[in-house]
């Protein structure tokens, strides 16, 4: 902190103001009461008088008349306690962003009307300060969806670059093309390899390719893995917009990711980093991120490391201080942040949303090849002659659905688990539910791997003990997730410390479902509650979510969405479920009547 002393008062008396930055995002002078003081910060532009706290407030454009008042106030000698100069650096710069919140009306007013007030207020803030902030709203507020409008806002400067983690490409693809009516082929997605699950239409290019390839899309989806691998051609390509999905992803600075990624968020004009965990107790994991956004100021980790890491040891940097002090700076030049409590009566009971996984070409090969085995079976059922073969192949029809949803379930463990990761991240308490026994078990071990705390309710679990698990993951905090078989877990368990609800697989039965659902949303939650189906194209959730989705109405509504059902953007041509259709027997029967054998695939709309 430097000081600054008026040695020119001779004998006057002594009096030391100390200025700092206040919670508000303004500049707060605090002294002991005298006359001339007073006076002097009656001169300081736009400064105020907050009685509640007894200080002086004004506005970071008037710190440097106000060092210049405070500096020469005449009969006290003033010790006037200034800023930190990473604080004042971090101020101007801020500053001097340009003000572009008049390109708020460029949103398509499709999307503006969807908004809720605290979502306008997000992207207002990205906005004001240049275009170059982070939203650090706690997760299910609709981050994604306030970074796409922001997008929106700036198209002139479009192409944009899209950095996520490589289990939500798809997702962001998706809802790109849903809020922008984008066409399809103008959103690319970078993947690792060629096959794997249908991709709903999206231009693909593959990292594996030999030789450069061309990101020439409207938009470009690629993962944090894959920057390091074609940093030089992102540089070349000059991305005016870039977008970082999940940004704590980059919080280790020695990492190849955050090495390979910082360059090509500095050289943008516009960044906005999205992060439900900006790390706020570890001050030293959110250097890199302020680096991204502004890379003139945060030059040097040891200023940085000294002033709120505790100094570190030998240039690591592990602990915190001048903590409100971070906190402050961030919320008024690149930070805002909202938590669910916070925004709650904006919010519905219950919001639902589809995040489709992306499966490799080894783990849906199977499941393909059970797909094409039903489209043979059903051109024998429609051809047969007699009632017995009919019976016969309907037999055995029901049993290829049955080994088609066991094979399913096995197919999607490894991207489930990758979603899970970025649960993890968000810190929060969550139920996750399943139905086959290898993806429950699954879930928990990846979870114990993870060091994370859990309990599992499933139909092994002995009737005497589930209360005490339920009790236990009501009452501990460190306890954060629940497993669970949509069965066993799904009735009869009340589960409200947890808000967010994630379902791995879906139920024959959509009243399991529903069932499933208020574990956490029931009498006693206080918070709304977000639920995500984990789907995937060319498995049985190509099937069963028609089924499903016919008995979600009136539920809720999606955060980043516009009907109280879930619903899908492309209806594919086969005929639309029965509502009362509740069991595989009915599946069956629409099966048999189908005009297609294989589904089409489907693309969500939120």
């Amino acid at each position: 902190m430097r000081n600054a002393v008026n040695n020119s008062q001779g004998s006057a008396p002594k009096v030391s103001v100390h200025l700092f930055l206040h919670s508000s995002g303004v500049i707060a002078a605090k002294f002991p009461y005298h006359q001339l003081l007073v006076d002097a910060c009656r001169k300081i532009p736009k400064a105020s008088w907050n009685a509640k706290e007894r200080i002086w407030m004004f506005p970071p454009s008037s710190l440097s008349i106000a060092e210049e008042v405070l500096d020469s106030v005449h009969g006290l000698a003033v010790e006037v306690r200034k800023l930190d100069p990473l604080v004042q650096r971090a101020l101007v710069a801020a500053l001097a962003s340009k003000d572009l919140r008049g390109f708020y009306d460029r949103i398509p007013p499709e999307v503006e009307s969807k908004l809720m007030p605290f979502q306008r207020e997000g992207i207002r803030f990205v906005l004001q300060h240049g275009g170059r902030a982070l939203i650090a709203d706690e997760m299910g507020l609709g981050k994604t969806l306030q970074a796409i409008a922001v997008a929106s806002c700036l198209h002139d400067a479009w192409p944009v670059l899209v950095i996520a983690p490589s289990s939500l490409r798809l997702q962001w693809a998706s809802m790109i093309q849903s809020w922008l009516n984008i066409p399809m082929e103008d959103i690319l997605v970078v993947l690792p390899q060629t096959g794997g699950s249908h991709k709903a239409g999206f231009r693909l290019v593959y990292s594996n390719t030999k030789g450069d390839f061309r990101l020439d899309g409207v938009f470009n989806v690629i993962s944090y893995d894959v920057v390091p691998k074609i940093q030089s051609t992102l540089l070349d390509l000059d991305f005016k917009i870039v977008i970082a999905d999940e940004s704590h992803f980059l919080k280790n600075g020695q990492a190849k990711r955050t090495i390979a990624s910082l360059p090509v968020l500095q050289k943008a004009q516009y960044v906005i980093l999205l992060s439900g965990t900006p790390a706020l107790s570890r001050p030293i994991e959110l250097f890199t991120q302020l680096q991204a956004l502004y890379p003139t100021v945060y030059k040097n980790v040891s200023e940085y490391g000294n002033r709120y890491c505790k100094g570190g040891f030998f240039g690591v940097y592990q602990g915190a201080s001048n903590h409100e002090e971070l906190h402050n700076l961030m919320k008024a030049t690149v930070m805002i942040r909202r938590l669910k409590k916070d925004v709650l009566s904006q919010l519905p009971v219950k919001r639902r949303q589809q995040i489709f996984l992306d499966l490799s070409e080894k783990d849906v090969k199977y499941v393909r090849a059970l797909f094409h085995e039903l489209e043979t079976l059903k051109i024998k059922i429609e051809s047969a002659d007699s009632k017995e073969m009919i019976d016969s192949l309907k037999f055995t029809q029901k049993n290829l659905i049955t080994k088609l949803y066991t094979d399913s379930a096995t197919a999607k463990i490894p991207a489930v688990l990758d979603f899970l990761g970025t649960v993890i991240e968000a810190d929060c308490k969550f139920l996750i539910f399943a139905h086959h026994q290898n993806m429950v078990e699954a879930i928990e071990q990846y979870l114990l791997k993870k060091k994370v705390k859990c309990i599992k309710i499933d139909g092994q679990t002995p009737v005497t003990t589930r209360q005490t698990l339920v009790t236990d993951f009501q009452n501990k905090d460190d306890i954060r997730a629940a497993v669970l078989s949509i069965r066993a877990g799904g009735y009869g368990l009340t589960l409200t410390a947890a808000s967010t609800v994630i379902f791995a697989e879906l139920s024959w039965t959509p009243g399991d479902i529903i069932q499933a659902e208020d574990r956490a949303h029931r009498i006693g939650q206080v918070s709304s509650v977000n639920i995500y189906y984990l789907l995937s194209n060319d498995t049985i959730d190509d099937l069963m979510w028609d089924a499903v989705q016919g008995k979600l109405e009136n539920l809720g509504q999606m955060l980043d969405g516009q009907e109280n059902t879930l619903d899908v953007s492309q209806i594919d041509s086969r005929p639309s479920p029965s509502k009362q259709q509740k069991t595989l027997d009915g599946f069956l029967k629409r099966c048999s009547t189908s005009t297609e054998g294989q589904p089409s695939t489907k693309h969500p709309r939120f």
